[in-house]
């Protein structure tokens, strides 16, 4: 047995006790590696990622049940947009790749490690045959935090040269040759986990992945390219500062577990250190019950990242209101700076009230 197996094998039956007996894990997908990648202090998010715990069933067992997502009209949007850009052997996607015929081989295999196994051996026969190879839903894994992550990007090309360009595969429209930057960049950050993922393998990946979109108000696919690297960059450097999902694990009390059948659901969830963002509405389904924990806390982190920043150890809104009002003292900048705002605002209330 190798060290890599003899390491993971006691880790993934750790994860699976936490999800419960039965539950299969839900895949980490590209979505939500970015929004782990965007708040790598949450040792939650990590740890029921990694577990692959289905977080919309848990937010609504806690009554607390998630009101982001993608609707069903949009999903099957994308779908009927996807299957016509790959319509006809991907004539579309090739005519945007400028290749005039590709190798399309066949991914399919039973399971998650055989449709890895068949993803790598595509990619190494591709390299060594030197002309155009087109993989259709490609599956490549990532190690997040010691855990390892299931990527399916829509498609990935390699080049006669031998190198990968991701393919992203979007339906909002390119108008005038420009898009809404917002889903652009959420797109890139989307696709930088699919170039992590792709590097070390047979086929070394570009940093410019094709972005291919509806053009004008019609259905017909066009395509851009988008640089990735900054994406690329803050990706690797917020998974560096994730915690090790078996630190994380090791520190919980014994017969913790996300099964939403089980009665301890509540204790198991606030067992596992939080790190809640307003930011998070947007992105992850346990953000309204985190909310709420935090603003009974009375964290600073409810009202933002920039101002926890700001407020050094000033980490409760008790203690900044305390700090506020307080009398002068050895204090650090930010009570002085408080103090300082909580006079003025008298100030301008006392003259505001004169008037």
């Amino acid at each position: 047995m190798s060290d890599r197996t003899s390491t993971t094998a006691p880790l993934a039956a750790t994860l699976a006790a936490l999800r419960g007996p039965g539950v299969q894990p839900k895949a980490l997908d590209a979505r939500a590696l970015a929004a782990l990648a965007a708040n790598p202090g949450c040792a939650r998010r990590a740890l029921l990622d990694a577990a692959g715990v289905d977080k919309t069933s848990v937010a609504q067992a806690l009554g607390a049940p998630t009101r982001f997502g993608q609707s069903r009209f949009a999903f099957t949007r994308g779908n009927a947009f996807e299957a016509r850009v790959k319509a006809d052997g991907c004539a579309e996607l090739l005519r945007l790749l400028g290749a005039d015929d590709a190798a399309l081989p066949d991914l399919s295999a039973p399971g998650p490690e055989g449709r890895l196994a068949r993803t790598r051996l595509a990619l190494k026969e591709a390299a060594a045959a030197g002309g155009w190879t087109l993989l259709d839903h490609p599956l490549l894994a990532l190690d997040v935090a010691g855990a390892p992550a299931l990527l399916e990007p829509d498609a990935i090309a390699v080049r006669p040269d031998g190198s990968a360009t991701v393919i992203e595969v979007k339906s909002f429209p390119i108008l005038d040759g420009s898009a809404d930057a917002v889903k652009v960049g959420a797109a890139a950050r989307q696709a930088a986990g699919y170039v992590l993922a792709l590097e070390g393998l047979a086929t070394p990946p570009r940093h410019e992945v094709l972005l291919v979109c509806p053009r004008d108000f019609s259905n017909v696919p066009t395509a851009r390219t988008v640089d990735v690297r900054k994406q690329l960059s803050v990706t690797r450097r917020q998974l560096a500062r994730l915690t090790r999902i078996e630190e994380i694990a090791a520190a919980l009390p014994d017969g913790t577990t996300f099964d939403v059948t089980g009665e301890r659901l509540a204790d198991s969830v606030a067992a596992v250190p939080a790190t809640y963002a307003p930011e998070c509405l947007d992105s992850c389904e346990l953000a309204y019950h985190c909310r709420e924990k935090s603003r009974a806390d009375g964290a600073v982190q409810s009202l933002g990242r920039s101002l926890r920043g700001e407020l050094g150890t000033l980490t409760t809104i008790e203690r900044i209101l305390s700090a506020a009002t307080g009398p002068a003292g050895d204090e650090d900048p930010a009570a002085t700076a408080l103090r300082r705002a909580a006079a003025l605002r008298a100030e301008a209330l006392q003259e505001a009230g004169c008037r």
